[in-house]
């Protein structure tokens, strides 16, 4: 959260500095500039006028060592809670407060800049979409506190599992998003194989008990029938909704458009033999 080039106010400005410095110092050095302004201010007026400098000087070091503490300290920490307030709420603006991840609203607006960015320059590009598999049993079994903590790991596990260019998000529900910039589709169908297998080998502590769980993965890669954004999302949950469709815990990659060979022909069995 940023102040605009025209916004009047002093007190987030002063809030920021507060935070660096910390209130106690903060104070101290507010109170330091009041002294010494009143004190040259004093000095500069009884001087012009003929009176006794020194006196004048005691009496008003003394007045702001009394009153510029008091009044100093109620402004620093008005702003330094004010700066607070400001980043909880940038905080709780962009972040998904149950995984910590960015939420839908902020993933969209960054993404949708490096979409626009990937287009101008015709770099590849990739989104997936994870989804954890009879998520909703976890919560029937255990409760919807333990399935918070399940999603809480897998987004960890997602998130390590990824570029620092990458751009993970919830989604919404148990459903996760990753925005893949300057990934070709082999590129993103490793990555969400890769996902795939270490959420696969996660195990959940909950009350002495492991809980197990697995994900589908949808994946789109950027060609030239992608006119948006959204339209990539639509193709990665084509491309979800056949893995669901496979018997989840796999990877499906949504079809290459007309003309472009396919990313990988054997993209449809990415899951592990045996029953799910």
């Amino acid at each position: 959260m940023t102040d605009s080039p025209n916004d009047p106010s002093w007190l987030p400005r002063l809030g920021r500095v507060v935070v660096r410095l910390g209130p106690w110092r903060a104070t101290a050095l507010l109170t330091a500039l009041v002294l010494a302004a009143t004190v040259s201010l004093a000095a500069a007026l009884v001087a012009l006028g003929g009176g006794d400098v020194g006196l004048a000087v005691t009496v008003a070091a003394t007045c702001v060592l009394l009153t510029a503490p008091v009044a100093g300290g109620v402004i620093v920490h008005l702003a330094y809670r004010l700066e607070l307030a400001r980043r909880r709420l940038a905080v709780a603006a962009t972040c998904d407060e149950l995984t910590g991840l960015p939420n839908r609203r902020h993933f969209t607006a960054g993404a949708g800049r490096v979409w626009a960015q990937c287009r101008r320059y015709d770099t590849d590009a990739a989104l997936l979409l994870v989804d954890v598999d009879d998520f909703k049993a976890v919560n029937d079994s255990h409760g919807h506190v333990a399935g918070d903590h399940v999603l809480r790991e897998v987004a960890r596990v997602v998130a390590q599992a990824l570029r620092q260019a990458d751009l993970p998000a919830r989604f919404g529900g148990d459903e996760l998003v990753v925005f893949l910039p300057h990934t070709d589709p082999l590129g993103a169908l490793d990555v969400a194989e890769r996902i795939r297998v270490h959420v696969g080998d996660l195990r959940v502590d909950w009350h002495d008990e492991l809980l197990k769980v697995t994900v589908s993965v949808g994946v789109a890669a950027a060609n030239h029938t992608h006119a948006s954004l959204d339209a990539l999302v639509h193709d990665a949950d084509v491309a979800l909704y056949a893995a669901k469709q496979a018997g989840r815990n796999c990877v499906r990659c949504a079809p290459a458009p007309y003309g472009r060979a396919p990313a990988d022909s054997s993209v449809g069995d990415r899951r592990p033999a045996g029953p799910v």
